[in-house]
């Protein structure tokens, strides 16, 4: 499952520009859940933290491992998903929606179109 709308990065997670301004929404993707396993535990970066692109900003844990989570581009933390400290499984049951994990205000709207569209995620990933 790899959604059309959504830019995607290398390191399986996907990015959603979110109406007016320069705001995406970050999550993993339907094939990095299910490479991880049963999320148990997530970590994610405090609202108005300053990230650069490729920073760790994050982890997951699953029962078979625990992954870094990184901002995908540069700019500032406006939001997180605080459910998933008390529900991490949605990052399991429902990754394109409510397993969500923080927005950026993105530095440069330009940077977008280094990510990956769905086509090139979906050969990245076979």
């Amino acid at each position: 499952m790899i959604p059309e709308q959504l830019r995607y990065t290398a390191e399986h997670e996907w990015v959603e520009e979110r109406g007016e301004g320069l705001v995406v929404r970050i999550g993993i993707t339907d094939f990095a859940q299910s490479a991880l396993g049963d999320v148990v535990y997530v970590q994610l970066p405090e609202a108005g933290t300053q990230v650069r692109a490729g920073d760790v900003v994050g982890e997951v844990e699953s029962t078979k491992s625990v992954s870094d989570v990184y901002a995908p581009l540069t700019g500032k933390i406006l939001a997180r998903n605080d459910e998933l400290s008390e529900s991490p499984e949605l990052v399991n049951s429902d990754p394109y929606a409510a397993g969500w994990m923080f927005d950026i205000e993105v530095e440069d709207a330009g940077s977008l179109t280094a990510l990956l569209d769905a086509g090139a995620y979906a050969k990245l990933t076979e």
